[in-house]
């Protein structure tokens, strides 16, 4: 079966999508970020591209777990459980509120591998974002499909960097609110991010999972805050272990060398780490 999926790497797909007043707004309320310029051609946070190219797959086309079923544009892995592995993006310009974009996705790579819950097969995709003839972003994407193991031991989790060297800390505490505003934003029919009972009995997890997105944003956010007037230039973000809704985690950064890079990541309630980010913002 592995052999038959590799007959789908190169295939491409476009979305396009507009950077609309309404969705900055929201975006800027979820973020809690006040004066976010909302006029035509206003520059939007690099970052927060991540709202826009979702699927809007018709309801008759999505899968149990509320994604659009594989087979279409994503190959059918015989995995059911999926996950966000990692992501790499690079910035080129800011988007502008009203811009028309558009983001082409390639499959580059489907790779078996063996972990510790089990077989995993990951996808990679490569989006590139364009305004009409300039590139806006490229972005690297790892796609995880695991086996449906209910309860399985948690993978070990790397530890935070030594003390001396963390810059900041933030309490986080994502409840169902954020994750459905997250969602609702994104339109990701993901039903581990707000529907608890399914998380819970069909996939074995104690709560609801926390989206690596909203980790991610709210990193790089809290990085943003100390650093007035730059923006995200470059991320390198790795998945390491689930956040839970309503388990307590921290938000942690360290200060950014002359290259504007720092590292940023999340802990949860055992101190041990469950996204790092390898971030450059200037």
């Amino acid at each position: 079966m592995t052999g038959d999926l590799q007959s789908w790497v190169g295939r491409t797909r476009t979305v396009s999508d507009e950077m609309a007043a309404p969705l900055v707004r929201r975006m800027a309320a979820l973020t809690d970020r006040d004066g976010v310029a909302l006029a035509h051609g206003a520059p939007v946070p690099p970052h927060w591209l991540c709202m826009l190219f979702d699927d809007a797959a018709p309801q008759a086309a999505l899968g149990p777990d509320g994604h659009p079923a594989k087979g279409d544009f994503l190959p059918p892995v015989p995995l059911p459980r999926r996950m966000l592995g990692g992501r790499r993006l690079t910035y080129s310009a800011a988007p502008r509120v009203g811009d028309a974009l558009a983001r082409e996705t390639m499959i580059a790579a489907i790779t078996p591998k063996v972990g510790r819950s089990g077989a995993l097969i990951f996808v990679t995709l490569r989006h590139s974002i364009t305004r009409g003839n300039d590139v806006v972003a490229v972005e690297e994407q790892d796609i995880a499909y695991l086996e449906a193991k209910r309860n399985a031991p948690e993978p070990k989790a790397e530890k935070p960097a030594p003390a001396p060297q963390t810059a900041w800390r933030d309490a986080f505490a994502p409840d169902p609110v954020m994750l459905f505003r997250y969602s609702a934003l994104a339109f990701n029919g993901h039903r581990i991010h707000y529907d608890a009972d399914y998380a819970r009995d069909t996939e074995g997890y104690p709560a609801l999972v926390v989206n690596g997105g909203v980790t991610t944003l709210f990193l790089l956010e809290a990085a943003l805050r100390r650093q007035p007037g730059a923006q995200v230039l470059e991320t390198s973000a790795r998945t390491l272990k689930p956040l839970f809704c309503g388990h307590a985690a921290t938000l942690c950064g360290t200060v950014p060398d002359a290259e504007g890079r720092s590292t940023l990541w999340a802990e949860d309630e055992t101190g041990a780490v469950a996204l790092r980010i390898e971030a450059r913002i200037g």
